[in-house]
């Protein structure tokens, strides 16, 4: 007769239905240890396209096109056009790398026992590699909030040791998005960005969140097009101030300074005046 495991050693007990509660608790509790253990008090959240690949890669992909293509076929000109589009889309690759290196440099200058305001992505290419490797650049440390999907793609290799998580539950991955998020900066994306980005702001709208968060809207050229307030506020689907819950950039310069402007009004000033200048905004996490 074999000897039977403790349940909390038991791996069949811990991937069963029943044991769903604590795996939960787990991706709230490990990370939680790990911040710690790093000394991570805040973030700056990168979100955007894992498609966007950096100038030299699209660059690269080009020319292998245009030397194999003789766009001849319909099917190769579309080959190459998307080619094309790849090269131009990859300045939001370089531009978030930059802002990420401006940010990390600003932040690392503050008198901070804790590290303050650290990039952070969801820890896969495009975009949210650009983050941590800008970070990574300046010398700072960098988180990457991973998912397990049906067709990984793996972390990218810009994120600090230790600080690379793998999440099974979306819902506790997008927790970790938020709980220490003092802004977010929005590139370029699709469903994935646009979802991550909504549920902030209906957090911030619903004064939901006992903090101020300022997001940056990355990138006029391509958001206008797709996200144009003003039918929501004709049709009274939401109030007109709750248009200036966003705020935009076109260039990486213009970026750090709204958010320098941002963090320092409202997460480095004494606390006083931070109460001061916070009014309306909810006082704890409902």
């Amino acid at each position: 007769m074999g000897t039977q495991p403790k349940a909390y050693l038991d791996h069949n007990f811990l991937k069963s239905e029943d044991a769903r509660p604590i795996r939960i608790l787990a991706e709230y509790l490990e990370p939680l240890q790990r911040f710690r253990m790093q000394n991570i008090q805040d973030t700056v959240v990168f979100f955007g396209s894992a498609r966007i690949h950096s100038r030299e890669a699209a660059q690269q992909a080009l020319d292998e096109l245009t030397k194999n293509n003789n766009a001849a076929t319909e099917k190769a000109r579309k080959l190459l056009e998307r080619g094309k589009r790849a090269l131009d889309w990859s300045r939001y690759y370089e531009e978030a790398r930059t802002l990420a290196r401006l940010l990390t440099e600003w932040s690392r200058g503050l008198d901070a026992s804790h590290h303050r305001f650290v990039v952070t992505s969801g820890g896969g290419p495009g975009i949210m590699e650009a983050a941590n490797r800008g970070a990574c650049e300046a010398g700072g440390k960098t988180i990457g909030l991973n998912i397990s999907l049906p067709r990984e793609q793996g972390p990218n290799p810009y994120i600090t040791d230790g600080l690379h998580f793998e999440f099974h539950y979306f819902f506790m991955r997008k927790f970790w998005f938020a709980y220490l998020a003092k802004a977010l900066v929005i590139f370029p994306g699709g469903f994935g960005t646009l979802d991550e980005m909504f549920e902030i702001l209906t957090l911030m709208q619903t004064e939901k969140l006992a903090k101020q968060i300022q997001i940056v809207l990355y990138g006029s050229e391509y958001w206008d097009p797709i996200l144009s307030m003003k039918p929501l506020v004709e049709w009274g689907a939401i109030a007109e101030v709750d248009v200036d819950l966003l705020v935009r950039a076109d260039d990486p310069e213009r970026a750090c300074e709204l958010l320098k402007s941002h963090l320092t009004r409202y997460h480095l000033a004494p606390p006083m005046e931070q109460e001061r200048e916070t009014p309306g905004i909810a006082k704890t996490i409902s």
